[in-house]
């Protein structure tokens, strides 16, 4: 006869870790059914009993309120960026960023409609954390670029924060990888391009007579 393995009970959390938990498993669920978002569903997201929620929070919304200040926290925001490889190609870095910004921004967007008319959290975080970052991503190609990381920074901040808005494009979607590639290469095409199309419409010239 088999004797049943005994299961470990999980070590219980703390009320802060609990409470972390609990919010970081909110954040999807808010962004996808706004404050319609049910107790129910939150407890199962996050693993636990309904009653274990108001253990840790007073009402619902102090859940969600909870939800919103840790998705608005920089901090794994930064660290995603940190997380790319410097020695990687000039344009695959870039591109990286700006999908890790568009991210960021699309949900930021979302949790804002989220909250309708609720007041909104100030959104103020330290612009020369983020642009330290970018520096250090980007220290291999320095001497390949005309403007600083800082510059860099607000053209991407500029570029993600547009595209993540697709009404504002017209209905044009681009895509990081086209994005980056505007950002390195800007809209001009090579020299060496540019001539080879020219003189592909250039017609040949008119044998003279003296060549004939």
């Amino acid at each position: 006869m088999t004797t049943p393995a005994r299961t470990t009970r999980a070590k219980p959390m703390s009320v802060e870790d609990r409470r972390a938990a609990i919010a970081a498993a909110t954040v999807p669920l808010l962004i996808a059914h706004g404050r319609d978002v049910t107790t129910r569903q939150i407890a199962e997201a996050s693993g636990v009993a309904e009653g274990t929620l108001f253990r840790v929070f007073a009402d619902k919304e102090a859940i969600v309120d909870a939800a919103v200040e840790a998705f608005l926290d920089p901090g794994p925001f930064r660290e995603a960026i940190r997380a790319i490889d410097p020695s990687l190609p000039l344009e695959l870095k870039l591109e990286l960023v700006i999908d890790r910004f568009r991210d960021r921004f699309s949900g930021i967007f979302g949790v804002f409609h989220s909250l309708g008319t609720h007041p909104r959290p100030p959104v103020a975080p330290d612009a020369s954390v983020i642009i330290g970052i970018l520096e250090a991503l980007l220290e291999p190609d320095l001497d390949r670029l005309r403007v600083p990381p800082a510059k860099v920074f607000a053209l991407i901040r500029l570029i993600a924060f547009s595209s993540a808005m697709p009404h504002l494009a017209g209905g044009l979607a681009l895509e990081p990888d086209e994005l980056a590639s505007l950002v390195v290469h800007g809209i001009e095409r090579p020299v060496a391009s540019a001539r080879t199309e020219a003189s592909a419409r250039t017609p040949a010239p008119t044998p003279t007579t003296l060549e004939r």
